[in-house]
Formats: C-alpha cells, structure tokens, sequence
C-alpha cells in the first residue's frame, strides 16, 4: 500500500513566484484532490484582497487573518482530508504556523528556485498583485535569504526551475507515492 493512501492532504510553501498555486491546482487535479490557495482564504474572509489587507491594516494585521485561516484551513483538512494547500510566502516562516504545520500529520513541500528565477516569473504575471514585490530588489534578495532555510524545513523540498507545472506536479505526487 502506497503511502498516498495515507496521506490525505499536501501543504505547499515556497517564496513569491515558486508556482504555489499553479502546481498546486495541476497537483489537485492529477490526484482528484480539492485544492485551496491561503491567500484566497484570507480574501474571502476578510471580503478584501491581500494588497488591500497589506495597504489599508498592514502585515502584521495580515498575518493573524493569516494564522486564523490556517489553523481554520488545517480543521478542515482534517475532518475532510483529499486536499492540496499552496500557502502564502510568509505562512511557513512564521513560527506558530510552522508549528502547527510540524504538530499536523500534513506533510509540507518546499518548491524552490533561485530568487532571479522567482522575481522573473512575478513580474511576468499580466497584474501585480504582490505587495511584497514593491519593496525592491535588495530587500526582496534579504527577504528571500531570511526565509529560505526556513522553507528548507519542510518535509521534502522539489526544485521547479526549468520543469514545466505539470513535472513539479509530478514529481510532488511521486514523493507522496513513495513507499
């Protein structure tokens, strides 16, 4: 028996750009899992988008949305299982939510790529909707080098550069596979 058949539900967690949601929809999909983006969550519950959030109450007041939709997002998952979460890019560094992702039989997978990588792939997106992006280059990089060996914590981390969604997907569902 695969371990899959145990492992009802995936976390994914990366920087801005590591394909969260894109990977996490083709993940979904190609598992006939439901997937749930964080941010969506935080939106439909706060009624606002997550630039408006950071604009008008600032991150901090972000990041408790954030923490309360997580844990509400675990309940769920629990109760419910067959999902695939992408998670915000600050969510796992966050340690009461890295916590609470460590005490849940969920596994988390880190997607990586290189910080150039990943700032090309943001500002390739047809609107900006990151409100993280308009800090600038430098802060971004210590942004990323601060966060990185934080992501590094997760279960398994799969290297997206120069793999289509569909690969990443793959190779996501091969270690949930694994015996």
């Amino acid at each position: 028996m695969s371990r899959l058949s145990h492992r009802r539900a995936v976390f994914l967690v990366g920087f801005m750009g590591a394909g969260k949601t894109a990977v996490g929809r083709a993940l979904a999909s190609q598992l006939n899992w439901r997937f749930l983006d964080l941010d969506n969550e935080i939106e439909r519950a706060a009624k606002r988008s997550v630039a408006e959030i950071f604009n008008t109450a600032g991150e901090a007041a972000f990041r408790r949305l954030e923490t309360r939709e997580l844990r509400r997002t675990l309940e769920l998952v629990k109760k419910e299982g067959a999902a695939v979460v992408a998670l915000g890019g600050g969510t796992f560094t966050q340690a009461e939510n890295a916590g609470r992702l460590r005490q849940s039989p969920v596994p988390v997978v880190f997607l990586d790529a290189p910080l150039e990588e990943l700032l090309r792939r943001c500002q390739a997106e047809p609107e900006p909707v990151r409100p993280l992006l308009d800090r600038g280059a430098d802060a971004l990089s210590i942004l990323y080098a601060e966060r990185r060996p934080l992501y590094l914590a997760a279960d398994a981390t799969v290297q997206t550069l120069g793999k289509s969604v569909a690969e990443v997907a793959d190779e996501v569902a091969r270690w949930l596979m694994q015996e």
